[in-house]
């Protein structure tokens, strides 16, 4: 993969709703990384308990009487892109004053006051640590009439106590995690999200088991440096526990994470992975750089040899794994030497894939103002060498998987061309996307079926032939009910973040989970 780096809950003793007797409708609009996408769960959720339904799909933009923008800062233009938007927004909000417009997540709480100064027509501002305050704001700034800036500097309250709107029936995000204590330089994450807070391990089984048991089979946990879990309270072996014990939870088909850190990627780890069978022969490790001198730089704790280490030890343990990664090219100051350095490192590693970023400016972190920025036009050529290796390997790899019969837990909304096709799609264990042939049976998102990988392209499997096996899962009887029950009352938050797994490890658009 490539890209550039881009109702009435009281509150302070406020209570939140969505104003008279009417019901209006909201829009999430989400920007950045995986961490961005569940706070845009728990932004839906927190509307629709405060008596807001979600804007149908499909209607005109503006339509919404309540328009929240989840922001990301993590790349140089991210802000006009924001402007943007919310410059088209502006002459809509003049034609039906009753409508507001919100501004939440890394860029808020980095520019804060200078959201309502650059487009004064925004209601309400909100940071990364005090999501739980939107309701309470937006009614704030419709009574006061102005607009409503609020950015706390430290966590309030642990986000996944707040209610969630899902966005899958069969698969769900959950947060192990908030924070991070690296202090890479081409990282604003820290500053923005605060240092590393854990979860109590007795909180994420809890939400795991009543996950499961509203029909949920796959889950992924999620931090910002996952495998770091434990350092609140000095157990460096309390991610590998909580895999395992994450093993022990009946019902419970597939446990994925996202995004640990090198540093901290220890041989217990590894040993859980291998040893515990609902946790998916997949993982994906931030490599940023292949040269030492390079990752010293980035304040990367890591070398090249740590790195292909680990790969190895990994490759030992679990033969059939799916490694992934994210590669920043042309950061300040690397030579061609260093570029060569990367291109040694992925030709080692063999990647399944890699999310790979052309290195641009992230306001306020110390690679901005670093020496030996590159020229554009050398970042783009290292850049497309990296990538054409990388579709050489990825492709070379896919091929391994012809002839191999692998269980496809079928997903929604992943195979654009399916419809002509006749085919379903969804992701094997290794999380890579298979394309297969439609049963004759029926086959829900969620339900498993297994199937011949017959040919392999860079990024899709494709199983052209009969399937061998359809099983019926509870997941699948969870999709069933969300979509034959009619749309749920305002407060009623149901199921669970899209497709297969939460979304297949997305490109996250300049990535807070490339750490």
């Amino acid at each position: 993969m490539s890209g550039n780096n881009v109702a009435g809950e009281v509150v302070d003793g406020e209570q939140a709703h969505a104003g008279g007797t009417d019901v209006r409708t909201y829009e999430v609009r989400t920007y950045g990384c995986q961490m961005n996408v569940h706070d845009s769960e728990r932004l839906a959720g927190l509307l629709e308990g405060a008596g807001y339904v979600r804007s149908p799909e499909g209607a005109e933009e503006g339509d919404a009487d309540v328009v929240v923008f989840n922001t990301c800062a993590v790349r140089e233009n991210a802000d006009n892109r924001l402007y943007g938007n919310l410059g088209r927004l502006a002459p809509m909000k003049t034609k039906r004053p009753g409508m507001q417009i919100a501004v939440g997540g890394c860029l808020a709480q980095k520019d804060r006051d200078t959201i309502t100064r650059r487009a004064p027509w925004v209601d309400v501002v909100f940071g990364t640590h005090n999501i739980g305050k939107l309701p309470v704001l937006l009614e704030r700034a419709r009574v006061q009439e102005e607009a409503q800036v609020e950015i706390a500097e430290s966590l309030e309250a642990f986000p996944s106590t707040l209610p969630t709107r899902r966005e899958s029936a069969y698969a769900a995000w959950v947060s192990v995690s908030v924070g991070c204590n690296n202090t890479c330089t081409f990282c604003i994450v820290p500053a923005l999200r605060g240092k590393e807070k854990d979860r109590r391990t007795g909180d994420i089984l809890a939400e795991v088991e009543a996950l499961v048991a509203e029909g949920v089979s796959e889950i992924t946990l999620l931090g910002q440096n996952v495998n770091a879990y434990g350092s609140d309270i000095g157990d460096r072996e309390a991610f590998s526990k909580l895999l395992r014990a994450c093993g022990k939870i009946e019902g419970l088909e597939r446990v994925r994470f996202t995004s640990p850190h090198p540093r901290d990627f220890t041989d217990d780890v590894i040993a859980a992975m291998a040893e515990t069978p609902n946790v998916m022969p997949q993982l994906h490790m931030p490599l940023q750089s292949g040269s030492d001198t390079v990752l010293r730089a980035m304040r990367r704790s890591y070398r090249q040899e740590r790195f292909l280490s680990i790969i190895g030890k990994v490759r030992a343990a679990i033969p059939d794994a799916a490694i992934t990664t994210d590669i920043i090219v042309g950061f300040p100051g690397e030579t061609e030497e260093d570029f060569q350095q990367t291109l040694h490192t992925v030709r080692e590693a063999r990647f399944a894939q890699a999310f790979t970023f052309q290195y641009s400016k992230r306001p306020g972190t110390p690679a901005a103002e670093m020496d030996g920025q590159i020229p554009k036009d050398v970042v783009q050529e290292r850049y497309m060498r990296l990538v054409a290796l990388q579709e050489e390997i990825s492709w070379e790899e896919n091929k391994k998987q012809v002839g191999r019969v692998l269980e496809v837990m079928a997903a929604e909304g992943e195979g654009r061309k399916d419809g002509a096709t006749h085919r379903l799609s969804g992701r094997a264990p290794d999380n890579r996307l298979v394309h297969f042939t439609k049963p004759d049976e029926e086959v829900r998102p969620g339900d498993v079926v297994t199937v011949e990988i017959t040919y392999a392209a860079p990024h899709h499997l494709l199983a052209e032939g009969a399937a061998r096996a359809v099983r019926r899962t509870r997941a699948g009887d969870a999709w069933e009910r969300r979509n034959a029950a009619p749309a749920p009352a305002p407060g009623v938050l149901l199921g669970l973040p899209t497709i297969g797994a939460p979304a297949p490890q997305p490109a996250p658009a300049g990535g807070c989970s490339a750490c």
